[in-house]
């Protein structure tokens, strides 16, 4: 059902990869297809852009941020990169100085913001995948902002959920990766449909 055409909507900007980005599926059955779906069935005014690219890295995300900022004034920013950091193994501390950049810009852009988690398969060692996935709570509570823990809870060791190429989710799994961030994601919104001013994300939620 469609909110009233007098609801002022406000904006959830999802700055992801390829798994953002429904590769290999129809858009619409993208779990971020899924979120804008789940939010009119909420009637919660929150309208989404996808900014989600395949491919994307945290670099490529931190040249974007200020940009996409400035252009759809978002008041909740889902950022859902670092899964290609990771199988090209690039440092850790790359990650963590690119996704800092992109806190800090949706900071002062005045959004919140919910960090999603990525995790690396264990053939890239033991000490980077510990160190990958540390990079997230880290930044998280240096930042005071929501994270997701894994945006592939529940089924990444589970290869029926994925397409031939072992990396893309089904689209049997967009329901699945949504409720790793749906769960996270409505306090905000409740939170934030009932203040009268816009919050900051260094507020906790």
């Amino acid at each position: 059902m469609a909110l009233p055409a007098l609801a002022a909507e406000r904006v959830i900007l999802v700055l992801g990869d390829s798994l953002s980005a429904a590769y290999g599926l129809p858009e619409q059955a993208g779990w971020v297809a899924l979120l804008q779906a789940r939010l009119r069935a909420e009637r919660l005014p929150y309208r989404v852009v996808n900014a989600s690219m395949s491919g994307e890295t945290s670099a490529g995300g931190a040249a974007r941020i200020d940009a996409l900022m400035r252009t759809h004034r978002p008041a909740v920013v889902i950022v859902a990169l670092g899964g290609n950091d990771g199988l090209r193994g690039l440092p850790v501390a790359q990650l963590r100085t690119n996704l800092g950049r992109i806190l800090r810009s949706i900071r002062a852009g005045g959004a919140r913001a919910v960090l999603v988690g990525m995790r690396m398969p264990p053939n890239l060692g033991p000490d980077y995948t510990a160190a990958f996935a540390a990079v997230y709570a880290e930044l998280a509570r240096t930042h005071r902002v929501a994270r997701v823990p894994f945006l592939l809870e529940g089924f990444a060791d589970r290869p029926e959920y994925f397409q031939p190429d072992g990396i893309h989710p089904t689209a049997a799994a967009q329901p699945l990766m949504l409720e790793q961030v749906w769960r996270v994601l409505t306090p905000l919104l409740q939170r934030s449909a009932n203040s009268s001013t816009r919050p900051l994300i260094g507020e906790k939620p």
